[in-house]
């Protein structure tokens, strides 16, 4: 018999990782790396995946290297929360969530995001090698906050295996090979993006 997941109600949200933000934001491509692995782990687990864009029409679509286009939302917005209507009606009558966070910028709609989530019950995971910010110094505060109020604050590795639970689960082995497959560039993002 299967070994049953510890997280058993996960969604992963991608925040406004849009093209014209590449030049701007500290090590965008750890953001990207990162991203894609979690859509690939979405895949395999099944997790309930929801995209925004900030202001589409000026700043551009979700970065081509996501394939996101197995979201159960994509939404454009001008509010700095992903917590809006298109998203938040997908949560109506459900039992409070395990959202992962990656995205941009994390002191402002990561930030809001999470607080969000926090407000209407949900377990708030921000994957720290999956943000960042215009200006570095703004990850770490920006962490360091969230964490104070209430999310936790760990990495997407740590996050899989958490989802996971148990090794005995159908999932693990390709979940592992997936670990594997990304360890250089989880490495990279650890050594840049992880420093709280």
């Amino acid at each position: 018999m299967a070994a049953t997941r510890r997280l058993l109600k996960p969604a992963l949200f991608i925040c406004d990782i849009q093209e014209k933000f590449r030049p701007a934001i500290w090590e965008y491509s750890q953001v990207i790396a990162t991203t894609q692995k979690m859509l690939k782990a979405s895949q395999i687990l099944n997790i309930p995946v929801y995209a925004t864009t900030q202001n589409r029409a000026r700043l551009g679509e979700t970065c081509a290297e996501l394939p996101i286009s197995h979201a159960v939302a994509h939404v454009d917005k001008t509010a700095f929360s992903m917590w809006v209507p298109d998203i938040r009606k997908e949560f109506e009558g459900s039992e409070p969530r395990e959202v992962a966070i990656v995205g941009i910028e994390s002191h402002i709609c990561v930030t809001q995001t999470s607080l969000d989530l926090l407000a209407a019950g949900h377990k708030v995971y921000v994957l720290s090698d999956g943000v960042s910010s215009c200006n570095k110094q703004e990850v770490p505060i920006a962490l360091r906050r969230l964490s104070r109020e209430g999310a936790v604050v760990t990495t997407s590795e740590s996050f899989l295996y958490e989802l996971m639970g148990d090794a005995g689960v159908n999932e693990f082995k390709q979940i592992a090979g997936l670990v594997k497959e990304t360890k250089d560039t989880t490495t990279s993002a650890l050594e840049t993006l992880c420093k709280i």
